[in-house]
């Protein structure tokens, strides 16, 4: 088959995490073709990956790069775009029963229309804000609680430009459509599905609706264009449901969102995500004691109650250090900076190490006693999986797909709770029986559950 795997952000552009996830199943399956799709965001980004034989193509769909210039929309073909940006706008600023379908018809036959025309400045155009303007007065649920100023009103048509930007580009020519995501992925595979009929396969690791309104929880803009892109977002992730054969989460705890969502429970099947047990052997615990962190620095990933929560186990065990592993992905070096600053602010600055990215990536398992998790969202964390497998025990949220990672093999505390990370980081870092008997009992959860077989 040829297969288009269609990820945001993701393979072959960074590495660990979905990417790893990526890479295993095109190496494994090499009796297949894949056409990699990836949404970037200014194109530009270099590969850093090598991507094996059967990956015969990579189409880059840039949402933050400058505009394609094409020839902007007269006469008819304008009125047609107008129709088709109508239906979508109704049904993100009201609740009606067909409010899914005319978002789908809107998008499917703004897809139609961009292949002949500049749909980026139809979208950038004055016209384009007075829709936006006219339904919000017009017919949105909210209008007379809220005021869409002209302001809302340009950053939600400058949004939507930018999220919509896919449409412009023509539907893969494939057999089967596997976004590795729902969202702006499915999006691309919805355009298949319209275009040739090709069916659609969805992956999830995180929860992609979730992950938007956390994102969204601080966004700083009116509140019109909060309702209008969350509403924008709750629609792709019903619409990708809906058109998927077959969903497959990497957890059990995803399927409870995917069915609010709209997805039919029997198109459902859970995927753990797997390791190779071979690449991870038992060595003893580091001489200094140390709380090892595995990921990339991300928001998600929280890593204020890390820092937090560290310093204040620290205060009781004075010797131990914290090591952090991983990159720092482009657009997250403010965030970076941050933290690195959150470490000199409460005193850490000869305890707390950034070791950026690490290969092998068992190394950084070896030169930990305790692995902590302190995200705020999950799918089924390779860390977690890759530190039981390496012998050793994990501190982790309880978020996500994490507790069918760990079972009764690790601690697990609430998001967002600084005391409780240190609560169960002094629990573990001052038992080393508890310690060794759960990094045994991880080890054979993990073979028994996660082997990449």
């Amino acid at each position: 088959m040829r297969i288009a795997l269609i990820s945001e952000g993701c393979y072959p552009f960074v590495r660990g995490g979905v990417t790893t996830w990526c890479d295993q199943l095109i190496r494994g399956l090499p009796q297949h073709n894949f056409e990699i799709v990836t949404l970037l965001g200014v194109g530009t980004e270099p590969v850093v990956l090598e991507m094996p034989s059967n990956v015969t193509g990579l189409q880059r769909i840039p949402l933050w790069g400058p505009r394609r210039r094409d020839r902007v929309p007269r006469g008819l073909t304008k009125g047609e775009f107008e129709a088709s940006f109508a239906l979508v706008l109704s049904s993100l600023v009201r609740s009606y029963p067909g409010a899914l379908s005319d978002f789908v018809s809107g998008l499917r036959r703004l897809h139609q229309w961009a292949q002949g025309h500049d749909l980026h400045a139809a979208l950038a155009s004055q016209r384009a804000t007075e829709m936006v303007i006219d339904h919000w007065l017009g017919g949105s649920d909210h209008s007379g609680v809220h005021l869409m100023s002209l302001r809302d009103a340009l950053m939600i048509t400058d949004l939507l430009e930018h999220s919509l930007r896919p449409l412009s580009q023509p539907a893969p020519r494939v057999d089967l459509c596997h976004p590795v995501s729902n969202g702006l992925p499915t999006l691309v595979a919805m355009m298949a599905q319209w275009t040739y009929g090709t069916p659609m396969v969805m992956s999830e690791h995180g929860v992609y609706l979730r992950e938007r309104y956390l994102a969204l929880a601080d966004f700083a803009h009116g509140w019109p264009v909060k309702q209008v892109l969350l509403t924008f977002y709750r629609r792709l992730s019903e619409a990708g449901y809906a058109a998927a054969e077959l969903i497959a989460p990497v957890n059990v705890f995803n399927q409870r969102w995917e069915v609010y969502g709209g997805a039919d429970p029997d198109r459902i099947v859970t995927a753990y995500n797997g390791v190779d047990p071979q690449s991870f052997i038992e060595f003893p615990e580091p001489a200094v004691p140390t709380v090892g962190w595995v990921g990339r620095i991300d928001p998600l990933k929280d890593l204020d109650t890390l820092v937090r929560g560290f310093a204040t186990f620290r205060d009781k065990s004075p010797t131990c250090k914290l090591r952090l592993f991983g990159p720092v992905p482009a657009g997250n070096e403010g965030y970076a900076r941050h933290i690195r600053d959150l470490v000199d602010q409460v005193g850490l600055s000869d305890a707390v190490t950034f070791e950026g990215p690490v290969s092998p990536v068992s190394a950084a398992y070896r030169a930990s006693s305790v692995v902590a998790l302190t995200s705020i969202s999950e799918g089924l964390p390779y860390t977690v999986i890759e530190a039981m497998m390496s012998w050793r025990a994990t501190v982790s949220s309880d978020v996500g797909g994490v507790a069918e990672v760990v079972g009764d093999t690790g601690l697990l505390f609430p998001a967002r709770d600084p005391e409780e990370f240190s609560r169960a980081c002094l629990t573990l870092m001052s038992d080393t029986s508890m310690r060794s008997s759960m990094a045994t009992a991880g080890r054979v959860r993990a073979t028994g559950m996660f082997d990449l077989d």
